[in-house]
């Protein structure tokens, strides 16, 4: 006897996948934004240099657009899950999550480099982001693709 899933049940089990996935991230978004809103009323934030401000803005911004990216798949499923329209959603959620997890990655090369740049200033500060940033490419991005090449086709 087979149990081989149908086609409704694959999506099902996909979206479910993905929205456990999405989970994982967001929590580290909402760490992150917590973080940095907490900084910003700190007094030495208002002794700290214009620039490095404006990198701590631009994390933030970073961190929101990664906050509705990831969101953004779960709000779709609850508006349009009695359309029918599973497999659309799963599509757009996937790439979606894929950018939310990019700007993820970049909001937290730019907490990393807020953070060296008051430990060590300099230099010093951008070798540890871009040390931070070939990570979070390295991991999310580029060993996937490698393992992708050998993939069974399984989905």
């Amino acid at each position: 006897m087979s149990t081989a899933e149908t086609p409704a049940q694959r999506l099902a089990r996909n979206f479910s996948e993905l929205l456990q996935e999405l989970r994982v991230a967001q929590a580290g978004v909402q760490i992150l934004f917590a973080f940095l809103l907490a900084v910003a009323f700190t007094e030495a934030y208002e002794e700290q240099s214009f620039g490095l401000r404006m990198l701590h803005l631009v994390t933030v911004l970073l961190t929101t657009v990664s906050s509705a990216l990831l969101i953004a798949p779960a709000v779709w499923h609850r508006v349009l899950f009695r359309q029918g329209r599973r497999a659309d959603i799963l599509r757009k959620a996937n790439l979606f999550a894929l950018w939310g997890i990019g700007f993820l990655a970049a909001a937290m090369t730019g907490t990393v480099i807020l953070i060296a740049e008051v430990a060590v200033g300099g230099p010093g500060a951008i070798v540890i982001g871009v040390a931070a940033a070939l990570m979070f490419a390295t991991l999310w991005f580029v060993l996937p693709r490698l393992f992708n090449h050998h993939a069974d086709g399984e989905e």
